[in-house]
Parts: structure tokens; sequence; C-alpha cells
């Protein structure tokens, strides 16, 4: 049966979470959001390791439970993998280099032979993503030495700091980066800013396989990309469909509309420049109003390093599906914030009439969805599975703005401070 697994969280031992990231309300998020496997997170912060070790308990291989967690149809709604992210931060070849890896890991036995290691290169008590200052090779080679049966994933690998393939600090590619342990790289995580399509302009990631994940700092944020799985809940399998990029088992990833990720495009906030990769080159990389360089986005990072245009499907692709969080929707469709006594009952009204999220979002028939849901927050859920969107792409840490029912004309007006460029790169599917 197939289910839905989030690898990368955070705990509220990570700086800048919420002080609710635990294993009970990653649990309990998940049962609203229909997540079967979610990650732990920050295994390696020692006092998080203590409280998952005492709350958590073996169930299947590999994977965990909550203790005395309510058992439905025999088995728990929801199970753990142990995983976490570290930060590389590096000088190679005359340029600092910052790199964020996520672990994961078979066995509390492993991930504390891993600490131990860990523990005598950096201090993982100060933060839930400890900092190193080795090469990412050497993070590979450390836990594998440790269990072959663990898989490190390159991070959100197009952000401009923090990734494998970042404008600012990253590598061109997975060999320049991981050089001898290349081969121990199966897939990368693709990140809020883009998504497989992106990814596929790359012929150098055909190899590949592409997973999405959350990387969530509160409770609420997990799910907001996924993976979709047809495989046994059960480590091994989750690992093996991973590596032999299976899509038979990887049916597909949940992905965030790429433009609406606070990387997309490029930019700088404080001098409120929009720009597509096209504005960039006319402007030289330089900002027009500070005359510093900007911050080069995901989309002409893509643009960089692609060998095959736009549109081109690789043979043995695994499809994704994007979405809009449920409560972004209903925010926009009852026109209150999403943190709003009124935005949270509806969701919850929602979730008791058509299950999770994920069901509501994703397959729920379209009478059934009239049925659970107020006229224009059903409406604004089928033009999502329609790609009915219209998006101001997210540029230099700014989200990006998406809406549902403002068409492309009405945006437009909306943003007359931008420049004309800047109007004909919104992203409207209408």
């Amino acid at each position: 049966m197939a289910f839905i697994a989030d690898f990368h969280v955070h705990s509220r031992y990570s700086r800048a979470t919420s002080q609710d990231m635990g294993s009970e309300a990653l649990a309990r998020w998940a049962e609203l959001k229909g997540i079967s496997l979610i990650g732990t997170g920050d295994f390696t912060h020692p006092l998080y390791f203590n409280e998952l070790q005492a709350k958590l308990e073996a169930d299947r291989n590999g994977l965990y439970k909550l203790k005395n967690a309510t058992i439905q149809n025999k088995t728990p709604a929801v199970y753990f993998m142990l995983t976490a992210e570290v930060s590389n931060i590096f000088s190679y070849r005359g340029k600092l280099r910052k790199i964020h890896t996520l672990i994961l890991a078979p066995s509390f036995d492993t991930v504390s032979r891993i600490n131990t290691i860990l523990h005598r290169r950096g201090n993982l008590s100060a933060d839930g993503r400890p900092i190193f200052g080795f090469p990412a090779k050497d993070i590979v080679k450390m836990v594998l030495d440790v269990s072959d049966n663990c898989l490190l994933i390159p991070a959100h690998a197009w952000t401009p700091w923090f990734s494998i393939f970042g404008s600012n600090s990253g590598f061109d590619s997975i060999e320049e980066c991981f050089q001898e342990e290349t081969g121990n790289i199966y897939a990368i995580e693709t990140g809020l800013s883009s998504d497989p399509a992106m990814n596929w302009r790359l012929s150098a990631l055909d190899r590949i396989t592409l997973l999405s994940n959350s990387d969530a700092h509160s409770p609420s944020k997990i799910g907001r990309e996924a993976n979709i799985f047809d495989c046994k809940i059960e480590y091994d399998e989750i690992i093996d469909t991973i590596k032999n990029k299976d899509s038979t088992h990887l049916l597909y990833t949940i992905e965030f509309f790429p433009e609406e990720g606070k990387y997309h495009f490029d930019g700088h906030r404080g001098c409120n420049i929009l720009f597509s990769p096209k504005d960039t080159k006319k402007n030289n990389g330089i900002c027009p109003v500070c005359k510093k360089p900007l911050t080069i986005g995901v989309m002409n990072r893509v643009e960089e390093l692609a060998d095959r245009k736009e549109g081109f499907i690789p043979d043995g692709a695994i499809p994704f599906k994007s979405i809009i969080p449920l409560e972004e929707i209903i925010s926009e469709a009852i026109g209150v914030g999403v943190g709003t006594m009124a935005v949270s009952s509806e969701y919850e009204k929602m979730i008791k009439r058509g299950g999770s999220e994920f069901s509501i979002l994703l397959s729920l028939p379209e009478d059934n969805l009239h049925n659970i849901a107020h006229p224009k927050v059903a409406e604004g859920i089928i033009r999502m599975r329609n790609g009915k969107v219209s998006i101001i792409p997210g540029y230099d840490g700014i989200y990006g703005k998406i809406k549902i029912f403002e068409d492309e004309k009405t945006e437009t007006t909306e943003s007359t401070s931008k420049t004309e460029s800047q109007q004909e790169n919104q992203m409207s599917l209408f």
C-alpha cells in the first residue's frame, strides 16, 4: 500500500525552530497530514538523542514508533526513521564551501556510534544541525564506516547557501564535491525552490533519485514536500528503493510550486529588487540600487549548469505533483491570515470530514470536496490540482507569493512597482 514519507525535519534544538518540535507533535501532525513515515531530525544532538531513546521503540526493520502509541488496525499510525542534518563548512580550491547533508540511519546503536565519532570533530550540543570544518566527502566516509546501511543525501541541493549546487558556496557537480565518495551518493533533495523538472535538465543527475522533504522547523510545516512510496514500510526496503531509483516503489514526489520557494529567482530583498535570470544577465549580476552583487537564485543556477532545454524528461524519471498547503488555500479563500482561528477551525473541520490533508489535496473526488469544504476552498483545491495559480517568484530569502483566485491582470496591477520584465516573468499558469 502506498504511503507518504518526509525524511527531513528539525527538532527544537535547532536554531530558528519551534519549541513544539518533538516526537509527539511530529506524530500528531503527521496523522493530520496523512504522513506514515517521518524523520526524527537532529539525532546528533545529545539531549534530543536521549529524548528519542526514551520516547521511541523499535517496531519494524529499522523504523520506530512512539511508546504506548495508540494502535490502529494493529499498526501504529506513524513510523519514525532516525535522521539528522549536518553542516560542513570548509575551504576548497580557494573558495569557502558550505554543504548540508541529510543522514538516514537504521538503529539507535548505529546513531550512537556515529555520534561518538562526530563528537570528536565538533560540538554536537551547540545546535541540532552541527557544524564541522572538514570536507563534505569525509562525512560520507565517517558515517558509512559505521554502517554501510546508512544513506547520505545532499540537502536542499540548489539553495544559494549551504548546498551542493548553491551559487554562493557550492560545487558544479556531485563529483567535485564528494570526489572518491561520489559512488555513495544515490539521491539529492531538490529543495523548496526547485522541482524535478528543473533537475531533469542536467544529464549528470540521471542516475540520481530526486527526493523532496519539508525541512520543517515547525510541526505544521511537515509534508510541504514529501515522497510517495509503494513498498514495505521497512528501512531496508525504503533505502533499496532510493538507491535503485525504483519507480515501481517510489511513485512520485510532492512539491512546492518552486516559484514559491524563497530562493527561486535572483535579487536583493533590502533593495526590493526581484530579477529573472534574463534580468540578472542584463544587469551583469549587479543590483541597480546598491551596486552590490545580487543573490543568485535557483533558476539562474540551473540555467548555468543545465545541458538540456526546459521541458526535457529523461527515461526513468519519477513524476511529481505540485501542491499548496491546505491552510494556505483556506487562508486565501476566506481572506484571513494562515495563523488565525478561522483558518484553524476550517482546517480541523475539513480533516474530520475528509480524512488527512493529503487525501483532501490529492485524491478526494470533487463532489466530496464540495461536501466537506467552503465552496471557495473546494474551488481553490481544484484549481491547484489543475495548476491554475499565479505566482510572483521568491528571491533572496523571501517566499514567493502564490495566488489562486487572482488572475494575471489583477496580479500585474498589484505589482506596478516592479520592472516590466519582472511582470513578464510572473508564473501565470491559467
